[in-house]
């Protein structure tokens, strides 16, 4: 089942000859913020970035038998650890064609990290605890961020042509595109615009499990 929920994206750009700030907030239609909400900003004008991928791991942790964060953002190329800091064992895996991959039951920080290599959306699950789900956006862009509590999020990015997308879990678009193109260019100006889009948000997925009582587990 699905609830038609509007996104109201309000945009504000700044800009000056050495870069831009892409900024916004993003509100449901009953005016609350939307968090964990991935926005990307991909250069129309293609062009070799200048940004070096992180060759450091990053960590997607797992504490309270939930995955931290809840959402992870990687380049293409990036690696993720995933420690597990809680005393009973985990199983963590993916099915998701972007990476599928298996880390059997342990404890502690695994010998290896894994590399995530071609772009699309990761889903994390545990064989031993059915109730976490994480996820990991793989991008080609350097120019991304995550809306916070507040629904904010912000991106510096160079003079360009970009197409800026948006992606939640929860969320599909009425049209069935994800994505608005917005034009950054040279000079000092500042504008605002309020950027409405239609969204249909997912009722049907459960909210994560209390663990009262859980027993079985290793």
């Amino acid at each position: 089942m699905k609830h038609f929920i509007r996104l109201i994206v309000l945009l504000l750009l700044n800009t000056s000859v050495y870069s831009s700030t892409l900024s916004g907030t993003i509100y449901d239609a009953d005016g609350a913020p939307v968090t964990e909400v991935v926005i990307t900003a991909h250069p129309i004008k293609a062009e070799p970035s200048q940004i070096p991928i992180q060759k450091k791991a990053k960590i997607l942790d797992q504490v309270n038998r939930e995955f931290i964060s809840h959402v992870l953002v990687v380049r293409v190329g990036e690696s993720v650890i995933f420690p597990n800091n809680d005393s009973t064992l985990h199983h963590v895996y993916s099915f998701s064609a972007t990476k599928p991959f298996e880390l059997e039951l342990y404890k502690g920080i695994p010998a290896n990290s894994i590399i995530f290599d071609k772009t699309g959306v990761v889903v994390l699950g545990c064989n031993v605890h059915d109730w976490m789900v994480g996820y990991i956006y793989v991008t080609d862009t350097p120019y991304f961020a995550i809306s916070d509590k507040s629904g904010h999020w912000s991106i510096e990015l160079p003079a360009n042509d970009y197409k800026v997308t948006l992606w939640r879990d929860d969320l599909e678009m009425s049209d069935g595109s994800s994505s608005k193109d917005i034009k950054v260019v040279d000079g000092n100006n500042v504008s605002n615009n309020t950027v409405n889009l239609n969204f249909h948000r997912y009722s049907g997925k459960p909210p994560p499990l209390l663990e009262q009582g859980y027993l079985g587990e290793p």
